[in-house]
């Protein structure tokens, strides 16, 4: 038996099937699922960092979207935010790096 305590994407339990696996899954609570939404988003940032592949990219896309969900927010929201500070305060194509402030 291998202990994995983690959230998984909705497909996972049919492909286990699949392949001949059993496991045990549950379904979260809403403070539950945020918390492990939270943990995921943590996760794939970790992933990111060490292989710096567009897949890993994806799957943080997908958690925040998520998050975004379950904390009550559209889709639609996040992206007029992010281009709101985007015209206000620019976005991070100069690559301009702060050394100090006087």
């Amino acid at each position: 038996m291998k202990v994995y305590n983690k959230l998984v994407r909705d497909r996972i339990p049919d492909i286990m099937a699949q392949n001949g696996e059993r496991a045990h899954f549950s379904v979260l609570n809403d403070e539950g699922y945020l918390r492990e939404l939270d943990r995921k988003l943590t996760e794939e940032m970790a992933e990111y960092q060490e292989s710096k592949e567009l897949e890993e990219l994806a799957d943080i896309l997908e958690v925040l979207e998520a998050i975004c969900t379950a904390r009550g927010y559209s889709v639609e929201e996040l992206h007029a935010v992010r281009e709101k500070k985007q015209a206000e305060r620019g976005g991070f194509e100069k690559r301009l790096f702060l050394e100090y402030k006087e």
